[in-house]
């Protein structure tokens, strides 16, 4: 997966940008005039909070952004005042002729089109929206981000000191929006309320080893412009700030969502509220950037199901007979990722000359992280990469292997790094549904399986299953939360194939009614991402090649797949 580096999405921060957008009409090139457009929409997103800022460029004054308030961002919101904002920014892109437009700008000006037309109803909906999911939670997120807040000058400590403080108006507005969510009954079911405090309260028994501590020092240890004394005080202040403002805020948080505990209505999927099913089938199309229904998603994935399993059974005959190779690579993550850039340039066209850093997830969270993650890297400075490994997770060497495929290469380092090196307009950079970044990379471990050290029927066979098992979690996600599964249903589902471990069967149940279609982002960015090469063979025949397939997805980039589709053919 990808760390989410921003707390808002550009909807959020739509109500600062009102009725100024005509004055960008008046130059008679329409194509820089529209630039100018996406360069604000780009300034107000990026500088809407601190941490976005900060992660997003490494430059702002290059930007034109100087002077901003120091600030985490927050959780309120105005329904009212976000619909006008967002219908003013439609009636400004529709001022600009679009056949007026270059080809690149064509492409921005449609992502953004059906941005805006989404965000409308995202807005309707802001009530049902959780950003404090175990797995994704702002709550997870945020400690990560802080000890990756880099500091390569004396106003970049001082921002980072002073961010610390703003922590507790931070987790103030979202205990707010937790309030509204309990008032609206559409806060979460008491097992995730104890799941998140838990998280929360393994945070703040951290105390004086909290990483936050070591890893500023550390930051510190290599800026060479600080005395001993200035050296000190900084210490001595990020101790203060954690203790005074960090921790007091995650005990502030575990004890309002603790006083919260018995408000949900509904401990089921979404359906099971007054507009739960209009809200999944608006999240599932606007986060996998689908165009297809939710009966269309339902055959698309049964059929790859399907096909997935009659493979496996096949590929388990033919195998029954051979002993089960083993894979032993040895070789260190980075290693690893070195084989991997060297073995995808037959199928995919050189990425961008980048570096990567490998970092393991502090003890004190890997029961909540993922298994691993890359962090964006700013889009001024994208050389630098770093990616995260659980070590909780013990992965063997082929799953280190296909995970680090997802992660780096092809995966999101390699999409990320490669779109970045096209110089897209900076607005493109933040748009485009999770779909896409995480269909690519899924896309990208499924691949890897092929360039892994076995023989190609056993690959054949592991890739087949993990794309079976995805398929079957993305049944289910749409089974809790537009069909109304109890758990008992969902027992019953992973039954029929074979699948009957009960207990952990409730473990995925209680993780896919807490993070509504998760699953749909992985497995559905994946199936469109092979619908769309299915389609391009078709066409191309026998003069189709991978390399230049792979090389038009990435450079139209991040993108909803209908209007990718579109570009592509």
């Amino acid at each position: 997966m990808k760390l989410k580096k921003q707390f808002s999405s550009l909807l959020l921060v739509l109500c600062l940008f009102l009725t100024g957008c005509n004055k960008l009409l008046i130059p008679n090139n329409a194509n820089a005039a529209f630039r100018n457009f996406t360069l604000d929409l780009f300034r107000q997103e990026v500088a809407s909070n601190t941490i976005n800022l900060h992660y997003s460029l490494q430059d702002p004054n290059k930007y034109g952004i100087t002077g901003m308030p120091i600030s985490l961002g927050s959780y309120d919101f105005h329904e009212v005042a976000t619909l006008a904002s967002i219908e003013n920014l439609e009636a400004a892109l529709n001022k600009f002729s679009r056949s007026s437009l270059s080809k690149e700008n064509q492409l921005t000006y449609d992502i953004l089109s059906d941005y805006f037309s989404k965000a409308k109803t995202d807005a309707h909906f802001y009530l049902y929206q959780e950003p404090l999911s175990p797995v994704t939670g702002i709550h997870a997120q945020l400690p990560v981000l802080l000890a990756e807040f880099q500091l390569q000058k004396k106003s970049d400590v001082d921002t980072y000191l002073a961010l610390l403080e703003t922590m507790p108006d931070y987790f103030s507005s979202l205990i707010r929006l937790e309030q509204q969510k309990a008032d609206a009954g559409l806060f979460m079911s008491d097992n995730l309320v104890d799941e998140v405090v838990s998280q929360c309260n393994a945070f703040i028994s951290m105390g004086q080893e909290n990483y936050l501590l070591s890893t500023f020092e550390d930051r510190l240890s290599q800026m060479t412009e600080l005395s001993k004394k200035e050296l000190s005080y900084y210490l001595s202040k990020n101790q203060t700030a954690l203790s005074d403002f960090v921790l007091p805020s995650y005990e502030y948080l575990a004890t309002s969502l603790t006083a919260l505990k018995g408000s949900e209505k509904n401990s089921q999927g979404l359906c099971a509220l007054t507009e739960g099913k209009a809200y999944y089938k608006h999240l599932v199309s606007m986060d996998t950037g689908s165009g297809r229904t939710i009966s269309q998603l339902k055959t698309l994935i049964k059929n790859q199901v399907s096909s997935d399993l009659l493979e496996v059974q096949k590929l388990l005959e033919e195998l029954a007979t051979t002993t089960e190779p083993t894979i032993s690579l040895n070789q260190s993550p980075e290693g690893v990722l070195q084989n991997l850039e060297e073995k995808i340039s037959a199928a995919f066209p050189k990425g961008a000359d980048v570096t990567v850093q490998v970092k393991y997830v502090p003890s004190a969270l890997e029961e909540y992280l993922s298994p691993a993650f890359y962090l964006i890297p700013a889009i001024d400075n994208y050389s630098q990469n770093t990616i995260y490994i659980n070590q909780a997770y013990s992965l063997d060497q082929l799953d280190l292997f296909t995970t680090l495929a997802h992660e780096g290469y092809p995966g999101h380092l390699y999409q990320t790094t490669y779109f970045s090196n096209t110089n897209p307009d900076p607005i493109r950079t933040l748009l485009g549904p999770t779909g896409y970044v995480e269909g690519w990379a899924t896309y990208a471990e499924m691949c890897s399986y092929s360039l892994a050290p076995l023989e190609k029927p056993y690959a054949a066979l592991l890739q087949k299953n993990n794309s079976l098992i995805l398929g079957l979690y993305a049944s289910a996600d749409m089974g809790i939360h537009y069909d109304g599964w109890s758990l008992n249903d969902t027992i019953d589902f992973f039954s029929s194939y074979g699948i009957e471990d009960k207990t952990t069967i409730e473990e995925i149940y209680k993780y896919i009614v807490g993070d509504p279609a998760n699953y749909m982002v992985y497995y559905v960015g994946y199936l469109e991402m092979l619908e769309l090469k299915k389609e391009m063979i078709a066409e191309k025949g026998a003069s189709f090649s991978q390399k230049e397939f792979h090389k038009q997805i990435l450079e139209i980039g991040p993108a909803p797949f209908e209007i990718i589709r579109k570009y592509l053919f």
